[in-house]
């Protein structure tokens, strides 16, 4: 184990200079980088910041999707004593001027991104802009050819330490400017440690890239774990090629939020003719449908499936036991990672999991899940009362609301803010009742609406070979699944109404936040008007009602 992330580097190149870290893929054209020529890049990159840019501390920013420069942009910053901080490919122009302003961003890495037209109309005065190879922009600029050649063969001078500050990585709020949550060397190190026990991973593991970079789950999970393991990445070129990559890659984890193992699902159904097909190949051949589709999705040789960021519809995962996949959830938040997770050997589905290694919790009297570790985020940057409000006395308030069993295993019930009042004043859970209703297998996106509402409505998007099927049949097994359900919930809590809609939730469309989690506020803005309409009509004429929109 060492103290910085610069050092991990360093042992991989003596260990294994010649053998490949980083693979980028475009189209037939394939790059590889060797553990000696990516640290050639790093270290020549470091030097040249070190020169000519100010001292220690000085924030950079890195816009561009997944590649080996992004890593070597990254890593060289770190190397160099800098603070680099990530921005995310969709982020929406007014955040991005937000972010860099109130960082006094210095300069700015620019690689392949679809926002450049929105960010750069509001690029701060005096920054300073580098192109990563591939890209292009009209803005006076350096490339970075320009400057890493000319001091190929240089280091850095600056020795980095544990505490130091390396990254600042602005979640991805629900409401509001995002903050920016500060990272060193130990808060990325030392939860990757914990983590190894339950990932069990071989040294030298395979990783896949293919989420942002600016999520802190992917920057640990691939970046900084194949650090640790001495691993090698593979980087996906784009979505549309994930069934090409993950196969040529073989990853020994694969991380994705509930949404991307959604998405996996339906591809499979499309390509293997429907839930019905598929249905009657596992009553055939079980063990020959689990292997083709493992195959498929190039998981054959996988270890750890990893699904967080979100709760996880406990169908979705038996579906994938069905063929030979077992997901695992864990938990952790940009504040705090490695917290809690299932391991093969200690697992039940629906649960976060149990705390790794020697990290503690509890809840509040509001059932308010708390965590204390090592690695721990030292705060918000420049925001010390938003610090004081999630750090107090060594302990991280998560913001989420959860439940312990008596087996140790922890379920988290909604968010502490997720929270909603009927119009009976009465506390409403929308998680709860959302992974029930997402037992459906017509629904690819729900969201529990009723702030003030004489009763609450379900909001779901169908998934789309739902929209291919006869539309009186999908409405009326909805309406059926929504009955079910509140039999079980509190008569205040249960659903008046379901709304139906066949226009996706996104990241463009602003009902996604940058890491797929659904934006509630958006979700209301756009439905909650006629959603409160059908709540009151369902309470006066005491039916359950169904619309389209």
């Amino acid at each position: 184990m060492y103290d910085t992330l610069i050092e991990y580097l360093d042992h991989w190149v003596e260990e294994y200079p010649d053998d490949i870290w980083l693979r980028d893929v475009h189209g037939d054209d394939i790059t590889d980088w060797t553990w000696k020529q990516a640290q050639e890049q790093i270290y020549a990159l470091a030097a040249w910041e070190e020169e000519n840019l100010s001292g220690p501390g000085a924030r950079i920013g890195i816009l561009s999707r997944n590649c080996a420069h992004w890593f070597m942009a990254d890593l060289g910053s770190i190397a160099a004593g800098k603070v680099t901080v990530p921005m995310f490919t969709t982020l929406p122009q007014e955040t991005a001027e937000y972010v860099m302003n109130f960082t006094e961003m210095e300069l700015l890495f620019v690689g392949q991104t679809e926002n450049w037209d929105q960010i750069s109309a509001v690029l701060p005065e005096g920054i300073k802009l580098v192109t990563l190879p591939g890209a292009t922009i009209e803005q006076e600029h350096l490339r970075w050819e320009d400057i890493v050649t000319p001091n190929l063969g240089k280091r850095p001078q600056h020795k980095a330490t544990r505490e130091e500050l390396v990254s600042i990585v602005f979640t991805s709020g629900t409401t509001g400017m995002p903050k920016g949550v500060m990272q060193t060397h130990d808060s990325n190190i030392l939860p990757i440690n914990r983590f190894r026990f339950a990932f069990a991973l071989p040294d030298r593991a395979r990783f896949f890239s293919y989420l942002p970079l600016s999520h802190i789950a992917e920057r640990q999970i691939v970046e900084f774990a194949s650090l640790m393991y001495g691993g090698s990445v593979y980087f996906n070129e784009n979505l549309l090629t994930i069934l090409r990559d993950l196969p040529a890659c073989k990853p020994h984890l694969m991380f994705g939020p509930p949404r991307v193992w959604e998405q996996l699902q339906q591809v499979l159904l499309g390509h293997l003719g429907g839930q019905e097909e598929i249905d009657k190949a596992l009553a055939e051949d079980a063990e020959g449908l689990g292997k083709q589709v493992r195959e498929m999705l190039g998981l054959d040789e996988s270890i750890y499936l990893l699904t967080a960021a979100a709760p996880t519809p406990p169908a979705l995962i038996h579906w994938y036991e069905k063929v030979g996949l077992t997901l695992m959830e864990g938990f952790g938040q940009t504040e705090a990672m490695g917290l809690l997770a299932n391991s093969h050997d200690d697992r039940r589905i629906g649960a976060i999991g149990k705390p790794v290694g020697e990290v503690e919790i509890k809840l509040t009297e509001e059932d308010e899940l708390c965590c204390k570790a090592e690695g721990l985020s030292p705060g918000y940057y420049k925001q010390p009362e938003k610090t004081a409000e999630t750090f107090k006395d060594g302990w991280v308030h998560t913001g989420d609301k959860a439940r312990i069993d008596e087996d140790g295993f922890v379920y988290i019930t909604g968010r502490v803010k997720d929270y909603f009042k009927t119009i009976q004043g009465k506390f409403v859970a929308p998680t709860p009742i959302e992974n029930e209703f997402a037992k459906n297998p017509h629904t690819e996106q729900i969201c529990l609406l009723g702030r003030g509402y004489s009763k609450t409505v379900m909001v779901c998007v169908l998934s789309g070979i739902a929209q291919q099927a006869d539309r009186e049949a999908v409405e009326a097994q909805l309406r059926e699944t929504a009955s079910q359900v509140n039999q079980d919930v509190d008569k205040h809590a249960r659903m008046g109404a379901v709304i139906i809609s066949t226009d996706p939730w996104t990241i463009e469309n602003s009902m996604l936040t940058p890491t797929m989690k659904i934006r509630r506020e958006q979700i209301e803005a756009k439905y909650g008007e006629r959603a409160q309409d059908l709540a009151r009509m369902a309470a006066e004429q005491g039916e359950l009602l169904s619309e389209w929109m």
